[in-house]
């Protein structure tokens, strides 16, 4: 999601800064180990976005099959590329910082709440709809969710006969501009894009001379605990609390896919996989917060993970379809108990995992 603050950005700050102070009886720690960042870089983020490239070619191949042959079957599968190039996503907003958030790449592919009088002023002009033409689009006019409107319509009842030759020119448009984007952004960390060093060098260097994007690896861990706080925020308080306070389903995300929990959940797998330093699918194991952590406070990171766990089980028992639970009463414990423990493992995070992490 595009839509996160200056204030929100400024709170983080503030709390792991002021977390950094120790108390001078402590016995001082060994400092960070350069694997940690190595480690994140390697087996979080670079393989989650290079899935989400693939994921990207993926989906635009399967829009191109729609258009050339428009049936039950290819907009399901089109659907499908959707919800799969979802997933990465998502579990990569647990690191919005580096080349996704300089080069403006997260509100470029996932600005929301969507306007859809600003979608269907688009559809509706006699300007031709290229992928250059999309890409100068406002935010709210590209990405993730103006390719969701066009492909699954409200509560996901698009049919293939609905679609007419303007929509498809938007679609083709849209998921060309989301492949681009989301192929510049893998190679923003594995090769480098515009005569800039690949980012995983950069973060995986922290700490040697002359890095002064991280000069030590604390500064490293503290922008990998600084993305872990801001989306569980964002989730608890954000994604959740302005629909649900509202009762106003045009505020939540991925409504029209109706694919709103499952966007929470994997972002909670985000902060899991960055935790414990890999992806659920990764044979690679090395350094990770979760090993830090244990070696520092074992009884911190059994805590970590079973909150971990029982935030991911709340998400679980929250009603689908997400848009319409807000609404309902019934639903509302399930809501606000999910919201609550999210809200204590933020906490955990912010208070006890950062005393550790950066004592």
């Amino acid at each position: 999601m595009s839509s996160r603050s200056l204030k929100l950005s400024l709170l983080v700050g503030g709390a792991l800064l002021m977390g950094a102070c120790s108390n001078d009886d402590d016995p001082p720690l060994e400092s960070l180990d350069q694997q940690l960042v190595v480690n994140f870089a390697d087996n979080v983020v670079v393989p989650t976005y290079n899935l989400l490239a693939t994921r990207m070619v993926e989906l635009d191949a399967a829009a191109r099959a729609l258009k050339n042959g428009p049936s039950a079957a290819t907009l399901k599968a089109a659907q499908d590329a959707w919800f799969a190039a979802r997933v990465p996503w998502e579990q990569s907003e647990a690191f919005l910082f580096g080349p996704v958030d300089s080069n403006g790449w997260d509100p470029a592919m996932d600005s929301w709440p969507v306007n859809r009088t600003d979608l269907d002023a688009v559809l509706g002009n006699s300007d031709t709809l290229s992928q250059q033409y999309v890409s100068q689009l406002q935010e709210t006019q590209k990405g993730y969710h103006t390719t969701e409107y066009l492909l699954f319509g409200e509560g996901q009842a698009k049919k293939p006969e609905d679609f007419n030759a303007r929509q498809f020119e938007y679609l083709l448009a849209l998921t060309a501009e989301l492949k681009t984007v989301s192929g510049n952004l893998a190679a923003s960390w594995t090769t480098g894009v515009n005569g800039q060093a690949p980012y995983r060098d950069t973060l995986a260097k922290a700490g040697e001379s002359g890095n002064t994007a991280y000069p030590t690896v604390e500064s490293g861990a503290q922008e990998m605990l600084g993305g872990i706080l801001t989306i569980l925020d964002e989730v608890a308080n954000g994604k959740i609390a302005d629909p649900y306070d509202a009762k106003d389903a045009n505020l939540v995300e991925s409504q029209f896919a109706l694919n709103s929990l499952s966007d929470f959940t994997n972002n909670l797998r985000s902060v899991e996989n960055v935790y414990l330093g890999h992806r659920p699918e990764s044979a690679a194991k090395g350094l990770s917060l979760s090993d830090v952590v244990k070696e520092r406070d074992a009884a911190l990171d059994t805590r970590v993970k079973s909150e971990i766990a029982a935030a991911i089980a709340a998400l679980g028992k929250v009603p689908e379809p997400f848009p319409v639970s807000i609404k309902d009463p019934a639903s509302a414990d399930e809501i606000e108990g999910a919201q609550a423990v999210i809200r204590k493992l933020h906490d955990t995070f912010q208070v006890d995992v950062k005393a550790v992490i950066l004592p």
